[in-house]
């Protein structure tokens, strides 16, 4: 990310709204502002295959076709930024299954896929296929399944202000796409 140009812009932003980026309340906010999208927007530096690697880290489990097995992790909270407005998506909550094929994933690897790959400019739609193939690769399993619910600042705060809005997008692979059963397993309660 160019530190540097982002804060000229910001810059050039609060003038254009008729603010004095003089004033004691402003002088650092440009600096601040670049130093925050670095953090929030960590995620678009990387790929999903590079996400894939940095937490693929997986432990061998027995594999036994007569046994029917789910990792289901559910109320996974992340935020991420709406690429139309720039506006926040807050209040999101993620949920994962997948059915594990021999290795399974460390349970902090799952909430860490989530979270870094929430913090890019994204649609709630991508983000539920951005962490369904990361999972996938990471877990070495074509099978799984996210739902998340959240809300958009674009819905809440400006525009129609509804408050109480909540959009629910669902991401199904594998399995996953022809089950009900599967599916209930990453619905919100």
């Amino acid at each position: 990310m160019d530190r540097e140009k982002i804060e000229y812009h910001v810059l050039g932003l609060l003038e254009a709204i008729g603010e004095d980026p003089n004033r004691e309340g402003l002088r650092e906010t440009p600096a601040r502002v670049a130093r925050m999208l670095e953090e929030v927007l960590e995620g678009t530096a990387y790929t999903n295959h590079q996400i894939a690697e940095m937490f693929g880290k997986t432990f061998e489990t027995e594999n036994d076709p007569d046994m029917d097995s789910a990792v289901v992790m559910k109320d996974i909270t992340v935020f991420s930024y709406c690429e139309h407005h720039l506006a926040l998506m807050y209040d999101m909550s993620v949920n994962v299954a997948y059915i594990p094929h021999g290795r399974v994933l460390g349970l902090s690897k799952i909430a860490r896929i989530c979270d870094m790959a929430a913090k890019r400019l994204q649609l709630q739609e991508r983000l539920g296929r951005d962490i369904a193939e990361i999972i996938s690769e990471a877990a070495g399993t074509p099978d799984v399944g996210v739902m998340i619910r959240g809300s958009h600042s674009c819905m809440t705060a400006r525009g129609i202000r509804n408050a109480g809005a909540k959009t629910v997008t669902g991401t199904f692979m594998g399995a996953f796409r022809d089950s009900a059963e599967l599916k209930s397993l990453v619905k919100f309660d």
